[in-house]
């Protein structure tokens, strides 16, 4: 078992926690600069919307970057994994979702559904931005309803946001999660009873590499 402390299992990676952190700073940085854009007393406290403006898309531009290079010189067969396990529902997720008795792997439907809306946002948001931007320059490319996307992208980030950082620091049942985003282990009790199938398939493939 993927284990090296006692009582505890690793979880994710170091490139897996890379991606996430990464993920959440760039999408801190230009949430705080657009919402400075969007909210008209902000915007006039910092009275260069103009510079603000080519900030976003340095930064906008850079997280992508960032995303890419961690995937680049980090663990890629581990990520390519990671994703397939992401990619694949199976009966237990459609028990789970349904609130019905289920045995999830080591990610449950809603962590499944949670990771494949965060990568449509990223595409979104990256898509609308660069039309924002280049709409400015270009009025071929000026569509009426990109700004609207855009913040409507913003709105249900942070519902969703939210609720990210409910389960992560709020709710008894979840918060011990937080550990293994950040140290990449959690506790084994808590995975045996929240993951179920998942301890035993890290178990055996433990088994066939030692024989």
């Amino acid at each position: 078992m993927a284990a090296a402390r006692p009582g505890l299992v690793r979880r994710f990676t170091r490139t897996e926690r890379a991606l996430h952190w990464v993920l959440a700073l760039g999408f801190f940085a230009l949430l705080a600069s657009g919402l400075v854009l969007y909210l008209p007393q902000l915007s006039m406290l910092v009275a260069r919307r103009p510079l603000l403006k080519t900030l976003q898309l340095y930064a906008g531009v850079a997280w992508l970057v960032a995303l890419a290079l961690v995937v680049a010189v980090g663990d890629r067969r581990g990520v390519l994994a990671t994703l397939r396990e992401l990619d694949r529902f199976d009966e237990d997720d459609g028990r789970w979702l349904l609130h019905r008795r289920s045995r999830p792997g080591r990610f449950n439907a809603g962590q499944k559904l949670n990771a494949a809306v965060t990568a449509a946002f990223v595409a979104l948001f990256a898509v609308s931005g660069f039309l924002l931007w280049y709409g400015e320059r270009d009025t071929r490319f000026r569509f009426a309803g990109t700004i609207l996307l855009h913040d409507w992208l913003m709105y249900v980030s942070l519902v969703l946001l939210a609720g990210h950082l409910f389960l992560a620091l709020v709710r008894p049942a979840t918060r011990h999660s937080l550990r293994g985003i950040t140290t990449g282990y959690v506790r084994a009790d808590c995975a045996r009873r929240r993951h179920p199938r998942w301890i035993p398939e890290l178990e055996r493939s433990a088994r066939s590499r030692t024989r």
